[in-house]
Parts: C-alpha cells; structure tokens; sequence
C-alpha cells in the first residue's frame, strides 16, 4: 500500500499555495507602501517645519523610524525649520538630543564629481540640507554598490563606486539617507563654487 501521495496530483495545489502566499505578500508589501506615502504627503510629522523632502524618499524607512523615536525627530525638525537661526550660525557641531541626534554645519568648496565619493552609513541616518547655494547629490541602493573602503565603525561610514540618480539640492528640500542607500554629496553645480549646508545624524532604529 503506498501511503505517499501522488506528487503527480498535488504539484498544481502546492504551486496554487505558494503563489497565493506569493500575492498576499506582494500586497501587504504594496499596502505599506501606500501607507507610508500617504503619510508623509499628509506632513502630520513635519509641525511648523516648511521645506520639502526630497520625492524619491524611502516612506517605509522614514515612516517607521520616525515612529520608533518621535520626540528625537520632532527635536531634529524643529532645529532644521529654524532657517533664520540655520543661516546665522557658524560652522561647527550642535547638539540636538545627546548621541540621538546632533548637527553639522560646513561652509565649504564643493567638490568635482570624480572628487565627490559615495558613501554610507549604519548607525546614523543622514539628514542633509543645503542652507545657503546649490549642490548635487546622488542616491542608490546600497545593493547595487561596490564597496571600495570597508565600513570603518569609528567613522561609520564606507565608500563605494556606483550608478544612482542625482538630484539639485536647494534651499527648499532636505534629503534623509538611510543606511540601505549609498549617496554622493557636495557635487559642485555650476555657477555655485561652495554651499552652506546643514547634516544632521540621526541614530538608526534597528
């Protein structure tokens, strides 16, 4: 007696299954897609803050770390919407929330593109604003990149060759960088030898 099914007859079943779990997780992942992008269009997290995020934007990632530390990101906000008080200071480090969350501002040449390196970080998400001029930065997932200097935990960061998409950063957009993107900042533009520019480090949420 063969107690063994007939694979013969249960193949169409079992391919019926694993394509049901297929969809189901390609529309709960398109679901939360949906999500975040209504959220960050409904700007419930920006308060008083009046510049833009940049429109390619992990919503995922920016929804759900956002979520995880809301009083360190209303703090980092509200020190970036303050653009009178950003266009005064100096070039030097401000706290914002201890090792959570802290600024940089530079006042410095940009840089040639085969000068400018791609880079990445895993500890801290990069918040970065141009405050005063025009430069260009690009953006790619981490997975397409090779990586030319190993992560350096100190330093956190890693350097890389890759292809992205490149975007003019002005005064009216912010950019946040996750550690699945590798960027490529301080891109000189012409017409703008140097930019003042804000970065604010953001510790990620694992």
């Amino acid at each position: 007696m063969n107690i063994f099914p007939d694979i013969k007859k249960i193949a169409p079943f079992i391919a019926l299954i694993f394509a049901s779990h297929s969809s189901f997780a390609q529309t709960d992942s398109a679901s939360k897609v949906r999500a975040a992008n209504k959220w960050v269009k409904s700007k419930v997290w920006a308060k008083k803050l009046e510049i833009k995020v940049y429109p390619d934007i992990n919503s995922v990632e920016f929804k759900r770390q956002y979520e995880a530390n809301k009083t360190m990101w209303d703090k980092c906000f509200a020190f970036l919407a303050d653009t009178a008080k950003l266009a005064k200071l100096a070039p030097g480090k401000y706290p914002i929330d201890g090792e959570n969350a802290y600024a940089s501002i530079t006042d410095m040449p940009t840089r040639t593109p085969d000068v400018a390196k791609w880079e990445s970080h895993r500890k801290y998400i990069d918040l970065q604003y141009v405050i005063k001029g025009e430069e260009t930065i690009g953006v790619s997932p981490i997975g397409t990149a090779t990586v030319t200097v190993p992560y350096d935990e100190k330093k956190d960061g890693a350097n890389y060759t890759a292809d992205g998409k490149y975007y003019l950063a002005t005064p009216n957009v912010f950019y946040l960088f996750f550690p699945s993107e590798v960027h490529k900042p301080n891109i000189k533009v012409d017409g703008y030898d140097s930019d003042k520019k804000l970065v604010i480090k953001i510790k990620y949420a694992e």
